[in-house]
């Protein structure tokens, strides 16, 4: 598939290529994961423990266009991704929110969805699932906005 195609193909039922914060502190699997976001004309904010993805989401809107879509996997270094929520979950109301992990059992994924996620998907994961997922999560938000 052509650059062309895939990002015509993330165009397909959200109309514009999301702002995607992505938090994952495996290196390789989020530079992956990066790449396939970008591949779907995605702009790809990168962020490798849960410290500096709150850092990311605190900065003023002013000085950064709000992200669309937070990806983050639920266990990092510093902060988990449910403290990272459970903080700013307030400031992402307009913000759809995919959580992966490894630890993907009944009350990890309940847990999840009272802090406002949208999906969960427990890895090991197929990329053309998330991909899915980001765009469906786009095209409902956009729809309710």
């Amino acid at each position: 598939m052509s650059h062309s195609q895939a990002t015509e193909a993330a165009h397909h039922g959200t109309g514009v290529p999301a702002r995607v914060l992505l938090a994952e502190d495996d290196r390789e699997l989020r530079e992956l994961l990066a790449f396939v976001l970008r591949e779907d004309g995605h702009d790809v904010v990168e962020a490798e423990n849960g410290v500096e993805l709150l850092a990311i989401l605190n900065q003023p809107q002013s000085s950064t266009p709000a992200f669309d879509v937070v990806i983050s996997d639920v266990r990092m270094p510093g902060l988990t991704a449910f403290e990272v929520l459970s903080r700013v979950q307030r400031a992402l109301t307009d913000t759809a929110v995919i959580l992966i992990t490894a630890f993907g059992d009944a009350a990890t994924h309940l847990k999840a969805l009272k802090l406002g996620a949208n999906r969960v998907f427990d890895k090991p994961f197929d990329f053309d699932e998330l991909r899915d997922a980001v765009r469906e999560t786009l095209r409902l938000s956009r729809r309710a906005s």
